[in-house]
């Protein structure tokens, strides 16, 4: 991602034509090669933008951007405030945190999915990298930690493995099981876990909130 903040005019040439006068402005290029002018209001909105693919040509204090169309987005700039790039690397994407808590929650309040005759011990159990989502009892009295996903893949199984780790150094809570709860878990995820020895639970959010299928049954 680079930044560019500058006192700029903004001709576009295409389907239309269109033009911004000079005025301080933020440019955004990404790494998927789009460019967006951006004021400071408007919230997200850019006042105008070239969607990829696309290429940028930078000569001097004019920038050309062209699209596959022969679109053209030209930046005149006079005058440039600031000019920085960051890689941001991959974005993992919306994570709907609400839906985990309420499983979190969920959980807690029926351990007994987990495994018959287990006990909770705490939600967030503390740890030096992070908290573990659920900590419990099974039936013998051994330590089980639960990490829990909307949808369980690799990365999750490698959280808890780093969890279970950890825990297992700690001779009051050793030897520590792991358990890997989500709606879904993917085939990779799950063979990875069976491997490492963790225990897979799929979990039924609407029937943990008690609400009925909606769908026949036979029986």
């Amino acid at each position: 991602m680079r930044l560019v903040i500058a006192r700029c005019s903004v001709d576009y040439a295409g389907r239309l034509t269109a033009h911004l006068p000079s005025a301080p402005r933020l440019i955004l290029v990404k790494a998927d090669g789009s460019v967006s002018i951006h004021a400071d209001d408007r919230a997200y909105k850019p006042l105008n933008w070239m969607s990829p693919p696309c290429t940028l040509k930078e000569d001097d204090s004019i920038w050309t951007v062209v699209n596959k169309g022969g679109e053209k987005l030209i930046i005149t700039m006079e005058e440039i405030l600031h000019d920085s790039s960051h890689e941001l690397g991959v974005d993992p994407g919306l994570i709907k945190d609400g839906v985990e808590a309420h499983l979190q929650e969920l959980l807690a309040d029926r351990i007994e999915l987990v495994g018959p005759g287990y006990s909770l011990i705490r939600r967030e159990y503390p740890t030096a990298i992070g908290p573990v989502d659920i900590l419990c009892r099974d039936a013998d009295g051994g330590t089980v930690a639960v990490e829990l996903k909307r949808r369980g893949d690799i990365d999750g199984v490698e959280q808890l493995t780093r969890y279970l780790e950890l825990l297992n150094r700690d001779p009051h809570l050793a030897p520590v099981k792991g358990v890997f709860a989500a709606q879904e878990i993917k085939p990779q995820a799950r063979v990875l876990a069976t491997d490492r020895g963790i225990g897979c639970l799929i979990l039924d959010y609407d029937g943990m909130r008690g609400i009925e299928d909606d769908k026949l049954r036979l029986f």
